[in-house]
C-alpha cells in the first residue's frame, strides 16, 4: 500500500524547516536606514534587481534620503540618477510625488498602515507589505513573481497570480514566521530553486517536494 502523499500543511512545515536550517538569519536584501529609505528603495526595485537598486540607491541617498531632499533633487535630476534601474520616466515621477504626499500629508513621514502606503504614487500591494514587513515589523507576506514561481513550484498554492498565492501561503504558515518566512524563500530561489537551469533532484526542496514533473526533467 503506498503512504499517502503529504498535505500543504505537511509540506509546508517541512520547507520551514528546512529554509530555517539553510538560512536562519536573513539580511533584508534593500539596503537602507529608515522607513523612507526603504519605500523609495522598494518602488526602484521593480523590474530590476535588488544588487543595482542599491548601486543606485548609495549614489541617490547621498543628495536626497528624506522627501525634502527628494522634492529640492528635482524631478529631472532623479530621473538622471535612477536610470540604470530602468523605468525611470515613471519611478522618478513616483518617487517625487511621494515625498510631496509625505510632506503633505503625513508630516513627512512614513505612513505604517496597507491603506495609506498603497494610495502613494508606484505603491502597489506588494511595495507596501514588503514597508510593513521590513520597516515596521507589522506581519506580512510580500509576494513576487519569485515566490508566487515557487510556491507553485513546490506544490503549496495553485494560484494564478500573486493575490491567490499570498492567500495560500498565510494560511500555510504562521503569521509570527511570515516576515522571516518571505526572504528565507527568497534567499533559497536565488541559491538553490532558480527558474532556469534548476536541477530538482539535487534541490534540498524539490528533491522531497517539488510537483511530479519536476521529477521527471530539468526546468
Amino acid at each position: 500500500m503506498k503512504p499517502k502523499p503529504p498535505t500543504k500543511q505537511q509540506k509546508a512545515s517541512a520547507i520551514e524547516a528546512i529554509l530555517e536550517d539553510l538560512f536562519p538569519v536573513v539580511p533584508v536584501p534593500l539596503n537602507h536606514k529608515d522607513p523612507y529609505t526603504l519605500l523609495i528603495a522598494v518602488i526602484l526595485s521593480a523590474q530590476c534587481t535588488d544588487e543595482r537598486v542599491n548601486t543606485v540607491t548609495s549614489e541617490l541617498f547621498k543628495l536626497a534620503d528624506t522627501p525634502e531632499k527628494m522634492m529640492l533633487l528635482g524631478m529631472d535630476k532623479i530621473k538622471e540618477i535612477i536610470k540604470p534601474c530602468g523605468l525611470a520616466p515613471s519611478k522618478s515621477k513616483a518617487l517625487f510625488h511621494t515625498s510631496q504626499i509625505l510632506i503633505e500629508k503625513y508630516n513627512s513621514k512614513v505612513p505604517p498602515y496597507f491603506e495609506d502606503l498603497e494610495s502613494l504614487p508606484g505603491v502597489g500591494h506588494k511595495t507596501a507589505s514588503v514597508v510593513m514587513s521590513q520597516a515596521f515589523g507589522t506581519p506580512a507576506f510580500p509576494v513576487d513573481t519569485h515566490i508566487h514561481r515557487l510556491a507553485n513550484r513546490w506544490g503549496l498554492s495553485t494560484g494564478k497570480n500573486v493575490v491567490i498565492t499570498e492567500k495560500d501561503l498565510k494560511k500555510l504558515f504562521p503569521i509570527n514566521k511570515w516576515n522571516k518566512i518571505h526572504l528565507q524563500i527568497i534567499y533559497f530561489g536565488r541559491k538553490y530553486c532558480p527558474a532556469r537551469g534548476h536541477d530538482p533532484l539535487v534541490c534540498p526542496i524539490c528533491s522531497l517536494y517539488g510537483r511530479k514533473e519536476m521529477d521527471k526533467k530539468i526546468v
